[in-house]
């Protein structure tokens, strides 16, 4: 069931009335209506998408509220058209790209108070939430293309938001020219899906219709999801291509949160769960999926425990954390997934924007090692930062536990176990670099130079405001997934089962091998088992960190070589280096610009220039401005044409 709902397009509307506003009119009409505009306009769209949710909330399981815009592209048989389309999964996406959007926005105005590009930081802002609203309410594959490369490429501007400084500006292409790789095997993937329906005469991208044929997709299935795959491992910073988040930490501190909580990063999972129905014609893809995302998850958690920059742990937390995702999509979990995602944005949002409480505090100062002992400076901060932790930590009763518990359950019941392994084993490594994150910030002796110690002091009301709203969802949001056994049991599971409750091909399915007693028993125990896991972690933390300050630096001594393995982040950016930044610049530069450019190109061209040049040069020898000479050339050319004559007449 579908319903008109043209107010759909006021969602668009609002940010792009603001990046029009911000962009022509900003500088002029000075910092408090740029304040006032930025993040009002993301409220705006804020609260007509909690008025669509509400609607879709009075219809009918699986109903969608739907806006058609206009014809885009007619090549014969080949027709697209833009629409927006609001059904349980955009809602979502949707509420909390608005919602957690807006609050980002709302603390920019405190944090980018004293900067002087505040009108183009806000232009950029915008824009990258109107992005991420267009690929989530696209009802078509290409249209959710258009704001798949929007979010790419606000997410250069704002990380190369001062790019006056070389390594930032350095830093936003990377970002930039990873994603193209990514979007490469999107587009691929896209063209593949055209041409398998094409050759049945099927010519439409909407989600609709594609699923409504998706039986036609079965024979490219696994190439067509493993290539969309290779796009979000881009986008939601993948292996082997997570390498640009980490170096996006050089943006201002609300873009981080912006892209790690609320937009950029969550496009991939949300594009796998959308496409769902192609994916569970593709087990060897769901394989590789949820095999990707373990691995990442683990393997960018292990990097977090040695990293002393606040923002860079954030970073590596994220990477592991939409591994997660991966994991719980990968094996058929879609509801899961878009549960973590959805907690995952209060509890990482507000985690980096208390670090950019901290930062506004210290000044600056990013490297934990010069911190300790803040919380009685920032107590505000402090106490929604523990909040966070407790909730990507994963300790009931905030939000995390939930999600994450039952995207463990799901891997569990899928049969991966060894998959599940890695996921508990990363559940107590996050506890401890998370608690370690709190323990050297907040807690110990003081490191801070005397300098800033006493400049030291609380964010104002427009920064902490944000702060305590987010804590209270990384409290209670997750509550809307309790058991099935508990208050209003699953219910987002139920607002999304008509998206995607699907049987995946080939799963082993919990709920068909066991009675209800014993899922409920093997639940409590998979829950205790995470559980354990990340109090574990808690207290590896507290011990090393706290009770015996000293340990870490002796460890990382007799473990050094592990340590700098770990420190250089496993040497990934110098092997990518190594094997494929130095070919192409050595390729780009000796073969095509030495070699092809200036030795054929330009060696043609200036070639045949030398060539008339020296001929010139030659022929103006001739002239040489003496009457005899020219009296003797007449002659030679009078006896070579008399000559000339004879010789025709004669033969």
């Amino acid at each position: 069931m579908t319903q008109d709902f043209p107010a759909l397009g006021l969602i668009l509307l609002f940010p792009a009335l603001g990046v029009l506003f911000n962009l022509f009119g900003g500088r002029s009409a000075g910092r408090g209506a740029v304040n006032l505009i930025g993040p009002g306009v993301i409220f705006a769209a804020f609260v007509v998408a909690l008025w669509g949710f509400i609607k879709l909330l009075a219809m009918p399981p699986g109903a969608a509220l739907v806006c058609g815009l206009w014809p885009w592209i007619a090549a014969g048989p080949f027709h697209v058209e833009l629409g927006l389309r609001l059904d349980a999964l955009s809602a979502v996406m949707t509420l909390v790209v608005t919602g957690v959007g807006a609050l980002i926005h709302l603390y920019s105005a405190g944090y980018m108070a004293d900067d002087a590009g505040y009108a183009r930081y806000f232009t950029y802002l915008n824009l990258f939430a109107l992005s991420m609203l267009v690929l989530v309410l696209a009802d078509n594959l290409l249209e959710m293309f258009i704001g798949w490369e929007g979010v790419g490429l606000c997410s250069y501007l704002l990380i190369a938001f001062w790019f006056d400084n070389p390594v930032y500006a350095r830093n936003g292409r990377k970002a930039f020219i990873v994603n193209r790789v990514g979007d490469l095997g999107f587009l691929l993937g896209i063209f593949t899906i055209v041409a398998a329906l094409g050759a049945h005469g099927v010519w439409t991208l909407d989600f609709v219709g594609l699923e409504r044929h998706a039986d036609l997709l079965q024979p490219v299935a696994v190439c067509a999801a493993l290539l969309l795959f290779f796009g979000a491992t881009g986008k939601s910073a993948q292996i082997p291509l997570y390498v640009w988040l980490p170096d996006a930490m050089v943006g201002p501190t609300p873009v981080s949160a912006l892209i790690h909580a609320a937009t950029m990063v969550t496009a991939g999972v949300y594009m796998i769960v959308r496409m769902n129905f192609l994916y569970i014609q593709a087990p060897v893809a769901m394989d590789l999926v949820a095999t990707v995302g373990a691995l990442t998850a683990f393997f960018a958690a292990t990097i977090a425990i040695v990293q002393t920059d606040i923002k860079r742990v954030l970073a590596y937390s994220t990477i592991s954390q939409i591994g997660y995702m991966m994991l719980g999509v990968g094996v058929g979990a879609f509801a899961a997934g878009v549960f973590h995602l959805m907690t995952h944005a209060f509890f990482k949002g507000l985690l980096f924007l208390c670090a950019g409480s901290v930062i506004h505090a210290m000044q600056g100062e990013q490297d934990m090692r010069q911190m300790g002992a803040l919380r009685k400076k920032l107590p505000i901060t402090y106490a929604t930062m523990l909040m966070a932790t407790l909730a990507i930590s994963a300790v009931p009763p905030f939000a995390g536990y939930f999600s994450k518990d039952l995207i463990l359950e799901g891997v569990y019941a899928s049969g991966h176990v060894w998959l599940w392994l890695i996921g508990v084993i990363t559940a107590g490594i996050t506890s401890f670099y998370m608690f370690r994150l709190i323990f050297m910030t907040f807690w110990g002796e003081s490191r801070v130079t005397p300098d800033k110690l006493h400049h030291l002091h609380e964010s104002p009301a427009v920064m902490t405001i944000p702060l305590v709203v987010l804590a209270l969802f990384s409290l209670v949001g997750g509550w809307v997934g309790l058991p099935d056994w508990l208050l209003w049991g699953d219910a987002f599971k139920r607002f999304l089962a008509p998206i995607v409750s699907r049987p995946v091909v080939g799963a082993f399915v919990m709920a068909a091998a066991h009675p209800a007693a014993a899922r409920l028993s093997l639940s409590v125990i998979l829950s205790m088992v995470a559980l354990a896991a990340g109090l574990i972690g808690i207290f590896l933390a507290w011990m090393l960190y706290l009770r015996y300050p000293g340990a870490p630096q002796r460890i990382a001594a007799r473990m050094a070589t592990i340590h700098e393995v770990l420190a250089e982040k496993y040497y990934v950016d110098q092997i990518y280096d190594l094997l494929i930044s130095r070919p192409l610049f050595w390729i780009s530069g000796t073969v095509l610009s030495d070699g092809v450019d200036r030795g054929v190109i330009d060696g043609l061209v200036n070639g045949a220039g030398a060539a008339v040049e020296e001929g010139g040069e030659t022929a103006r020898k001739a002239a040489t401005g003496n009457v005899r000479d020219y009296a003797f050339v007449y002659l030679a050319g009078a006896l070579a044409v008399a000559g000339f004559y004879v010789y025709m007449v004669v033969r």
